[in-house]
């Protein structure tokens, strides 16, 4: 197995749901952070061997493979391929993986991972409008449960004692570590600008400014009129592109380039669908065995806030140290633009890691059906 480094990781501001990057199409934002990796490392497009894309809703804009469209959006040579993984919120880590594994396999030399999601143009759900999604049997399994993530973070926040105060606290938390890492400069050199029509968005939109739990009280919960979830502890409907660029320790070197992390160890693992938000919990077990390291040699956590109960039952099931998890903030506060978000955490915790000194960083994303996604990277010295 070759040793395997990302080198380089960039992505757009995250927009908020029809902000300042609504207008922007799926393979145009794509090809900007494309550009955007090319240019910061100096590579050439034509050593890339493959481009592996995450999104989500793969209809209307985003249909027809957007993650071929994307490189031919970007003007690279047309002998570049480009393929797009569904993998619900983790595709693009997902991508990550698969580029990984077919550099660490010397089946490619240069990969590179990412993915999109512009939810203001293809709304959530889209890709379930026609048709009868999921199918007859996998509803009898589970008599007809339907498969709705609110109400299954609803049942996570049961099952785990996690009551409304305790949710909106964890979610003000989030807009808090947001603003605090924005206003001293943490996103900065992870983030390329956006030009519209309507100016240039630099920043990411969904951070709420003096957020409290008393204010988060007054929400009306979403999914059941007793329940304790609504949109103020849920993650925010988002646009948004990232990219990482992949290759050998070896061609690094060859290329002049230093490596930003080492990819120590991935893992993928399914959980009860019916909860389906609990999977980070079983993939955070595997694929810290994987890499041959101890939770307590991790110094960050990016655990996918896509419904506050999520992170905080990990936090209960791993016992993990609370200031460790989500130190910038996450979804809730940031956003969380579908195919994109997978390596929108992973550029933001490599980053963060380079900037504190952290060796190992430890991202799980939890997904539709009960999947879920873990990685693990270690930072070179």
């Amino acid at each position: 197995m070759r040793e395997t480094v990302i080198v380089g990781a960039v992505r757009t501001p995250v927009g908020k749901r029809n902000g300042g990057l609504a207008d922007q199409h799926a393979a145009d934002l794509s090809a900007l952070v494309l550009n955007e990796l090319l240019e910061r490392t100096g590579v050439d497009p034509e050593v890339v061997d493959d481009v592996v894309w995450g999104c989500v809703s793969q209809v209307g804009d985003q249909s027809s493979n957007i993650g071929r469209y994307a490189v031919l959006a970007a003007g690279w040579p047309e002998t570049i391929p480009g393929t797009t993984v569904n993998r619900a919120c983790g595709s693009s880590q997902q991508a990550l993986d698969f580029a990984v594994q077919a550099v660490m396999s010397g089946q490619q030399d240069v990969v590179v991972a990412g993915g999109v999601e512009v939810m203001s143009r293809v709304p959530l759900g889209s890709a379930r409008a026609t048709g009868m999604p999921y199918g007859p049997k996998a509803l009898a399994r589970y008599d007809g449960f339907g498969f709705n993530q609110g109400i299954s973070a609803e049942m996570i926040a049961r099952q785990w004692n996690l009551s409304r105060s305790r949710l909106d606290e964890y979610s003000a938390r989030s807009h808090e570590l947001a603003a605090a890492a924005q206003d001293a400069g943490a996103f900065t050199d992870q983030v390329v600008p956006v030009f519209t029509e309507a100016g240039v968005v630099t920043e990411d939109e969904g951070i709420r400014r003096g957020t409290t739990p008393e204010k988060l009280a007054g929400l009306k919960p979403a999914f059941t009129d007793d329940g304790v979830i609504h949109a103020g502890n849920s993650s925010q409907i988002s646009d948004g592109a990232a990219a990482l660029l992949v290759m050998t320790a070896e061609n690094a070197v060859a290329l002049g380039l230093t490596p930003l992390a080492r990819y120590r160890a991935g893992a993928v693992t399914g959980a009860d669908p019916k909860l389906m938000l609990t999977g980070p919990i079983p993939a955070t077990a595997k694929v810290l065995h994987k890499a041959g390291i101890d939770l307590s040699e991790v110094g960050v956590f990016e655990v996918n806030e896509a419904f506050a109960p999520v992170p905080l039952a990990w936090l209960a099931d791993t016992g993990a140290d609370e200031a460790k998890l989500n130190p910038l903030g996450g979804a809730i506060a940031l956003g969380h633009p579908l195919g994109a978000s997978g390596a929108v955490l992973m550029t933001r915790m490599i980053h963060h890691m380079r900037d504190n000194g952290i060796r190992y960083g430890l991202q799980t994303m939890c997904e539709g059906g009960g999947t879920a996604n873990a990685t693990v990277v270690e930072l070179l010295p």
